[in-house]
C-alpha cells in the first residue's frame, strides 16, 4: 500500500517526524547501526511485523550486518517468547536470501551444552554483579534463565553485551507490562556504559514505533533505575 497516494496528509507528517525530526534531533541522535538495532528490537517488542520489514533492509543499508540482524531476532526468543519472534525470523531469512546472502550465517555460539550455565551465570555477573552468583539456585526457572537466556545468547558472539543489553531494554520498553524487568535492565545498561543520556536516545529513536505511552513509562524507569545508582 502506498500511503503517499491513499493517506497524503498521514504520510508527510509521519515520514517527517520518524524520518527527518527524530533522527536529527539535537541531543538526541545515536550512531545509524545503533539507531536502527533499537528500531529493529522495537519492532520485534511491539510486534511490528509489518514495520519491520520494511526497516530491515533501511537497517542492512545502514550498516547493520546480517550477523547482527540475526542475533537481535535470537535474543528476542528469550524475551517475547518464540510464538511472537518467529513471523520475525521467518521475514528476516526471506529479506536476506532475497539479497542473495546464504543461509545459514556463520555459527556464532561459544558455549556447549555441558557449560552454558557456568557462562551464563557469568554474563550474568559481568551485567548485574557478584550478587547474580546465587541467583541461579533460586529455583528453576532462575537456573534456565542463567543457562537458556544468557548462556545460550548473550553469550553468542556477533554483539557484545552492552549492545545485547541495549536491545534488552528496547524489548522491554516496547511491549509494555514489565516495568520491574525494565528497571533492572536499565541498571545493567549503565553498568556496561549505556548511561542515562544513552538510553534516553535510545527512546527517543524508538518512539515513533511505539508511541508517547511506552516511551514515557521508559524513561521513568530510567530515570528510577539512575537514582537507585546514587
Amino acid at each position: 500500500m502506498n500511503y503517499r497516494e491513499t493517506d497524503p496528509e498521514f504520510a508527510e507528517r509521519f515520514e517527517h517526524f520518524a524520518f527527518e525530526e527524530v533522527p536529527h534531533e539535537e541531543g538526541q541522535q545515536l550512531d545509524e547501526v545503533t539507531r536502527h538495532m533499537a528500531i529493529l528490537a522495537t519492532l520485534l517488542g511491539c510486534q511490528g511485523v509489518d514495520e519491520f520489514k520494511l526497516e530491515l533492509p533501511r537497517a542492512l543499508d545502514a550498516g547493520v550486518s546480517p550477523v547482527m540482524a540475526k542475533e537481535v531476532v535470537y535474543q528476542a526468543v528469550d524475551y517475547l517468547g518464540v510464538g511472537r519472534v518467529k513471523p520475525f525470523l521467518d521475514a528476516t531469512n526471506l529479506i536476506l536470501m532475497e539479497r542473495g546472502i546464504r543461509l545459514p550465517l556463520e555459527g556464532q555460539t561459544t558455549t556447549t551444552m555441558e557449560d552454558r550455565l557456568e557462562k551464563g551465570i557469568q554474563a550474568q555477573v559481568d551485567i548485574f554483579g557478584d550478587g547474580m552468583k546465587e541467583a541461579w539456585k533460586n529455583g528453576h526457572i532462575n537456573r534456565w534463565l542463567a543457562a537458556n537466556c544468557f548462556g545460550d545468547y548473550y553469550t553468542r558472539t556477533g554483539l557484545d553485551l552492552a549492545q545485547r543489553e541495549m536491545i534488552t531494554f528496547c524489548f522491554l520498553a516496547a511491549q509494555g507490562g514489565c516495568e520491574p524487568q525494565l528497571i533492572a535492565h536499565a541498571g545493567g545498561n549503565m553498568n556496561l556504559g549505556n548511561d542515562k543520556a544513552f538510553l534516553v536516545k535510545v527512546v527517543s529513536q524508538c518512539l515513533p514505533y511505539i508511541g508517547y505511552p511506552r516511551s514515557l513509562n521508559a524513561i521513568t524507569c530510567i530515570n528510577k533505575a539512575a537514582e537507585a545508582r546514587k
